[in-house]
């Protein structure tokens, strides 16, 4: 489906402009669907997101390829499924400079580049082969950008928030504001306080960052650019709760987004269609009149799009299984349908239950009162679907699941439908040279972990 009011204007319309727009790109840092006004939230506010919707185009179907921050954050970069990416398929993981990437690309059509906060990571940009991170030059924020620009030149910004990732401690001030009673919690997590707590902790810092966006959006208002400025905020992935972040269920996938770009993005637009993070390499290249490399598969979000499904995966989250071994997924998610395959189901989702190297005993999942809560109460069933091992296969139908706890893989009623969703995520794997459409392979757990030393 495209716009609900009016068609997009054709690309043509954006290479013929006289001024080519900046760009500005707007990330938090593991900020999930629905969690924004816009988005049908009644807790959390988020005046800032909930403005750039009205006046451009909401996505309510927005995914990341990849429910872990590093490979999702090079998915946006090169515009591509992170399987592709090889070794940054996983946290930690070396993002090769072979792989083209918008910044590097717009710097050299003319674009002043860069970013401030949190860029392309975790990682190692050096040990990568870039002698910069590869979101661009390092600034102090978005006004020691300007003050460096060229006069004249475009340019491209990457404000990377450090929210609301934990330890959910910043923007205090608005938590008595929150009525935790109020809280929708999620399915796969028991109702009691301290995961209420949680939940109003990580909404105080959905608004910091949407309130720092909202000092840039201001900024760029009072110099007069704002209209030319093509403007996307969004997520690199999902939170930072139990069954969440490292996890392809919508909580670890699915995320805000919006796009402001007047003249070319009408107003008030609502778009229904499967939208990614890797869609914004081709975007932004678009806008700026770019041409997109060989070997992009993500597609421009600048015209009406009729996409039905979203294909997430996932490989190596932390180094949390005894070896340093991944934990690879292989899924579709579609307007009815979530399907899974977990190619490993013999490993610990979740990371091994005692401390092999990062975080602590399921590792996968960071500290969180919740998460203390189900290991010190082991609750049923939240303990088994946020800690316990997977089958082979998960299917839920979200038209009566929407929380995604019941599967359904088993049952003949669904038999037809996973058939068909299997053989779609196949088909993809191999049309995308996949490595693990050729059956089992170990590249990924052999793979470095540019990680923190193993803990004591």
């Amino acid at each position: 489906m495209g716009a609900t009011r009016r068609e997009f204007l054709a690309a043509p319309a954006l290479l013929a402009a006289e001024k080519r727009p900046n760009i500005l790109l707007l990330l938090a840092d593991n900020w999930a669907y629905p969690h924004a006004g816009s988005c049908g939230d009644a807790v959390v506010r988020t005046p800032v997101f909930d403005k750039l919707a009205r006046e451009g185009v909401l996505f309510k179907n927005a995914f990341a390829p990849n429910p872990s921050c590093s490979p999702s954050r090079s998915s946006l970069l090169c515009g591509q499924e992170t399987h592709r990416l090889r070794e940054a398929a996983s946290l930690y993981g070396n993002l090769s400079p072979q792989f083209p990437s918008y910044p590097r690309l717009l710097e050299s059509a003319g674009y002043h580049t860069g970013f401030a906060g949190k860029g392309w990571g975790p990682g190692s940009p050096e040990k990568s082969g870039y002698k910069q991170n590869p979101a661009g030059k390092s600034f102090q924020d978005f006004a020691a950008f300007l003050k460096a620009r060229p006069p004249g030149a475009p340019f491209c910004f990457w404000f990377g928030s450090h929210d609301p990732h934990v330890p959910w401690n910043r923007g205090q001030e608005r938590r008595s504001s929150l009525d935790a009673s109020k809280i929708r919690v999620p399915g796969h997590l028991p109702d009691q306080a301290p995961v209420r707590e949680d939940i109003r902790n990580y909404y105080c810092e959905v608004e910091q960052f949407d309130f720092e966006c909202g000092e840039i959006i201001d900024a760029l208002r009072r110099s007069g650019e704002l209209d030319q400025t093509l403007v996307l905020m969004t997520s690199d992935n999902g939170w930072q709760m139990p069954r969440g972040l490292a996890n392809c269920y919508d909580l670890g996938v699915r995320i805000p987004m919006a796009m402001r770009l007047p003249g070319v993005l009408p107003a008030r637009s609502i778009r229904q269609d499967f939208v990614s993070i890797a869609d914004l390499m081709p975007t932004f290249l678009e806008a700026a009149g770019h041409a997109i490399p060989k070997g992009v598969t993500a597609r421009s979000l600048l015209k009406p799009g009729n996409r039905e499904w979203m294909f997430v995966e996932r490989e190596r989250h932390a180094n949390v299984r005894r070896g340093n071994l991944s934990y690879p997924v292989r899924g579709i998610r579609t307007r009815n349908f979530l399907y899974l395959r977990n190619l490993e189901p013999d490993r610990w989702p979740a990371g091994d239950p005692e401390l092999y190297w990062a975080v602590g005993p399921y590792g996968d999942i960071d500290d969180s009162l919740t998460k203390r809560l189900l290991m010190e109460q082991k609750p049923q069933p939240y303990f088994d679907l946020c800690m316990g091992k997977r089958p082979g296969e998960e299917l839920y139908d979200l038209r009566a699941d929407p929380w995604q706890v019941r599967n359904v893989a088993g049952e003949a009623a669904f038999a037809a439908t996973k058939r068909e969703l299997s053989a779609r995520v196949t088909a993809w794997m191999k049309a995308t040279g996949d490595p693990r459409a050729a059956g089992s392979t170990d590249i990924w757990d052999k793979a470095p972990y540019i990680g923190p030393p193993k803990k004591k």
